[in-house]
């Protein structure tokens, strides 16, 4: 297909040079290098990031975090009914 891109001059001087060693037309290297460059695998999210571990020591009970959600909610209820009765 026919299309119309604005390739930088140096950038494509070094396509035309590296088609040239190659003794390929221009156009079929260039789509080499889209196409390998499209393909290439992109790393993984999980590899982006790494954070340092480090012990807490060991909590008093363990079961504690097994249910935080609710824990979270049971907190949050405390709290809601502690600005109510401010209210009075």
């Amino acid at each position: 297909m026919r299309t119309t891109v604005d390739i930088d001059a140096v950038l494509l001087k070094r396509l035309r040079d590296a088609a040239h060693e190659r003794n390929v037309p221009l156009k079929d290297f260039l789509n080499g290098v889209l196409r390998r460059g499209l393909e290439k695998d992109l790393p993984s999210t999980a590899d982006e990031f790494r954070g340092k571990a480090f012990s807490m020591g060991i909590p008093s009970d363990p079961h504690v975090f097994d249910k935080a959600l609710s824990l979270a909610a049971s907190i949050e209820d405390e709290g809601s009914v502690a600005k109510l009765l401010m209210r009075k």
